[in-house]
């Protein structure tokens, strides 16, 4: 052991979640090599890629920096001035593949895929924000490729981490709440709805590769109309997975959906999970104003049938139906203190009692509060608490325990979450499979699973 080298080490004792083999005491393989700082590339410097330019190097090495458009955050670059610069990810893998350990993605939705496998192709352990993927072919493709590459994951759903978070999830668990028969999910927001694409905006400017941040999608002219992702669906995932990824996480772990995608029946009856998908009207380009979407979800590891409820932006009638739930007004910046506290959130409806989660699920309330006064809520009694969100990643990289949200789990979340962006382009419901990714009942729904890849960028 005294003679394997650091990259070595990494490579073999970062176990995927999906191994039953896990080594619980990293300092056993080698305590000089399990205690060297990481040297970590960081994909995706501006926006959410801030966060770790501050946060990764207080314990790891921060070496390179890459990001298509040369003024995201110039502090960061003044301040790491020893990491190496790059625009294009590939180069930077290339380059310097012998001097990284592992690598961060954060960049806009649609690169999420292609930036994460090349860095799992390389032997890298990724830990890549929310939404995993744009698509669910794209987070199928991820979590097979972490298996086969055996490789610490994560996905950035920072709520997990929270000490709160465990203690619901072991009250969720322990039937604190009785029987959970639904579950409801809500972002204020709604989507952009724009019915036509933009037009061509002139020449990119010198500071941005614009061939380099289209990446997969098809090209087209430049306008910088298309890289606010959050309004386009060839480029971003809208609420569904920059909000639902934080509010749907506790009650989809808690109440093991994932168990669906990771552990077929031994009889062979595959399970369905029916969708139904109200909104303001189908929208292929866009994302509608609103939205109400549905999940039921058959009998599974020991819980009864449930259904999941999203509301997404003004929908007719979710607004009282939530306030009706949670036994007040919520704030959308209308109500009590009008600082939009109430904006994203969950609403976990038990036979005994009601849990409501604040949009990360980070700090949880019990319903009724005198029913449940005295219960502690800060946190966990029985599940292990965590080092950190991004610390868990970091020690499974160095051998360690799997990280909560590695990608075993994340995928069956954000196929979960996708699959009601899918079924928003319909008025029919859809019969989906997730043993075998396969929408049942709709072929062209079904073919929306998946996109087409610019040459050169395929997974």
């Amino acid at each position: 052991m005294k003679t394997l080298s650091r990259r070595g080490f990494l490579r073999n004792a970062a176990f995927s979640a999906g191994s039953v083999l896990i080594l619980s005491n990293s300092a056993s393989l080698g305590s000089a090599q399990a205690n060297d700082k990481l040297n970590i590339a960081l994909v995706g410097v501006g926006g959410r890629g801030e966060w770790f330019t501050s946060t990764i190097p207080r314990t790891e090495n921060l070496v390179a920096l890459c990001d298509v458009d040369e003024t995201k955050n110039p502090d960061a670059y003044e301040r790491l001035s020893k990491a190496r610069r790059f625009r294009d990810f590939r180069r930077m893998l290339d380059d310097m593949g012998r001097e990284i350990d592992a690598v961060i993605v954060a960049t806009p939705d649609h690169t999420h895929a292609v930036a994460s496998t090349a860095a799992l192709h390389a032997g890298k352990p990724v830990f890549c924000e929310k939404p995993l993927t744009r698509t669910i072919h794209e987070s199928r493709a991820l979590r097979e490729l972490a298996r086969k590459q055996k490789l610490a994951t994560s996905m950035g759903n920072q709520g997990t981490a929270a000490g709160p978070f465990r203690r619901a999830l072991e009250l969720i668990r322990n039937g604190a709440l009785g029987e959970i028969k639904e579950v409801h999910i809500w972002n204020d927001s709604g989507g952009a709805d724009r019915k036509q694409p933009p037009v061509a905006g002139g020449s990119a400017p010198e500071w941005l590769d614009w061939d380099l941040w289209l990446g997969p999608a098809a090209y087209r002219p430049y306008n910088k109309e298309w890289m606010n992702r959050h309004l386009w669906r060839e480029f971003g995932t809208n609420q569904l997975g920059n909000w639902a990824s934080h509010t749907a996480n506790l009650a989809f772990m808690a109440l093991k959906v994932q168990d669906l995608w990771l552990n077929a029946s031994p009889s062979g009856n595959a399970p369905v999970i029916r969708v139904q998908a109200k909104h303001s009207g189908v929208n292929k380009l866009s994302f509608p104003k609103w939205e109400v979407v549905e999940w039921s979800i058959p009998a599974h590891a020991g819980f009864g049938p449930v259904t999941f409820t999203w509301h997404n932006g003004r929908a007719p009638g979710s607004r009282d139906l939530l306030e009706g739930l949670v036994g007040e007004g919520l704030d959308w910046g209308d109500k009590k203190d009008r600082k939009w506290a109430d904006f994203a959130g969950a609403m976990i409806v038990g036979s005994k009692g009601r849990i409501h989660a604040t949009g990360h699920n980070a700090t949880f309330r019990l319903l009724p509060e005198d029913q449940f006064k005295d219960v502690q809520t800060g946190r966990p009694e029985q599940v292990e608490p965590s080092k950190g969100h991004e610390m868990d990643w970091l020690q499974a990289c160095r051998g360690g325990p799997p990280a909560w949200a590695n990608f075993d789990y994340a995928d069956a979340l954000n196929e979960f979450l996708m699959l009601g962006n899918v079924a928003t382009q319909f008025e029919s419901g859809l019969e989906y499979d997730p043993v075998a990714m396969k929408v049942r009942n709709h072929r062209e729904a079904d073919a929306l699973l998946s996109c087409e890849y610019r040459k050169g960028w395929s997974l």
